[in-house]
């Protein structure tokens, strides 16, 4: 959609017990976060070989690590003998191998088991068959993207189009060269919200002269209850006194090199089902990830990209990062304010959408759809 030509009636949301049920939240984890793409950690936070990252994926806890011979690679972080989990941090470095702190069963960057007590006694027993069990993993805009399905859906047609389809070329998103900027902040948001809320108030904009004031004076059209994901290939444009994308306005950083100049001085937003908001400002780089961790729970970890000049220079950003670590909180709080109302017998049959939240309503024809029938 190019203008704010839509719906002109009210649209039904989802009901009430779409956010409460524990059938619906296991369903989701199992048909939408254990078979899609979902971005698991940044490749830069694994340096050196044996640094590890632990994420939860669906059910599943996954294990990335980075081998000896440089490679990535990601696992069940489940061991082989008796289903201990592996590496308890959610990050570290290891020397050398990854031991089972249980029985010390042990294995090799690459997964391999590669020595157990009393192992030799056994005679011959298959190292890679009882190995731990392989993810598969791709990389992307200087992340690492996890799979849990046994045939994962084409990368290209579902996380590289969505972006596409929302800022209607591929070039739109590669001019901001995301995998070569450093990280300049992390923040991480433990949100006592179910994360389909989170999403919806993401992708709409109805809120944002309600609550996001510091938001609104930089990108005054927000005012109007039209997000930057109602059209597609649009940039909310600066206020002309706005001198850069920072709390008060201030003057941010020089643009990042390569992006055109129609994305200059202009906001662009674009959500990666089911859980990566990507956030591009001519300077710098915002992107969520999201990891439901119950019906009404929610982490969020949330990076703030520099070009590494920026960063390496020891700049001050913390203009721009409380502006949107301010947007976050405002919106963790509306998602928390409306969390226990999904409960009531008010929202049984659910809300409303009005039209310029009609993208909403796509959001939830994709999520039933692929619950299906049985599970709502």
């Amino acid at each position: 959609m190019t203008t704010t030509d839509g719906p002109t009636a009210l649209v039904a949301t989802l009901p009430g017990h779409y956010y409460t049920d524990q059938k619906i939240f296991e369903a989701e984890q199992e048909r939408i976060f254990e078979s899609d793409w979902i971005c698991a950690a940044r490749a830069a936070d694994l340096r050196v070989a044996g640094d590890f990252r632990t994420v939860q994926v669906g059910r599943e806890s996954v294990l990335i690590v980075l081998g000896r011979d440089g490679e990535l690679r990601a696992f069940l972080n489940i061991c082989r003998h008796r289903g201990a989990r592996l590496c308890l941090a959610e990050q570290g470095t290891v020397r050398r191998s990854l031991q089972c702190p249980y029985h010390a069963w042990t294995y090799g960057l690459d997964g391999r088991l590669i020595a157990a007590p009393n192992l030799a006694s056994l005679g011959s027993v298959d190292r890679t068959e009882y190995g731990l069990l392989p993810v598969r993993l791709r990389q992307w805009l200087g992340y690492l993207w996890v799979c849990l399905a046994a045939e994962p859906p084409s990368f290209e047609d579902t996380v590289i189009d969505a972006v596409t389809e929302r800022l209607g070329t591929p070039a739109a998103v590669q001019r901001y060269r995301v995998e070569e900027l450093a990280l300049g902040r992390r923040i991480s948001y433990d949100v006592a919200a179910n994360w389909k809320l989170i999403v919806e108030n993401f992708m709409e904009c109805y809120h944002c002269a309600t609550i996001h004031p510091e938001l609104t004076e930089v990108l005054p059209e927000f005012a109007e209850g039209y997000a930057a994901q109602y059209y597609v290939g649009h940039g909310a444009e600066f206020a002309a006194e706005a001198r850069g994308f920072t709390v008060d306005g201030r003057p941010g950083f020089d643009s990042l090199p390569d992006i055109a100049p129609d994305q200059d001085r202009r906001y662009y937003a674009a959500t990666i089902r089911p859980q990566v908001f990507l956030n591009l400002v001519p300077d710098h780089v915002i992107l969520h990830r999201m990891y439901p961790l119950s019906a009404d729970r929610t982490l969020v970890e949330c990076d703030w990209l520099y070009s590494t000049e920026v960063v390496e220079s020891g700049a001050d950003v913390s203009a721009s990062v409380e502006l949107f670590d301010r947007v976050n909180r405002q919106d963790f709080e509306a998602c928390e304010r409306c969390q226990p109302a999904m409960a009531s017998r008010a929202y049984a049959r659910g809300g409303v959408l009005v039209p310029v939240e009609h993208h909403i309503a796509e959001f939830h024809h994709w999520l039933t759809t692929r619950l299906g029938s049985d599970a709502c």
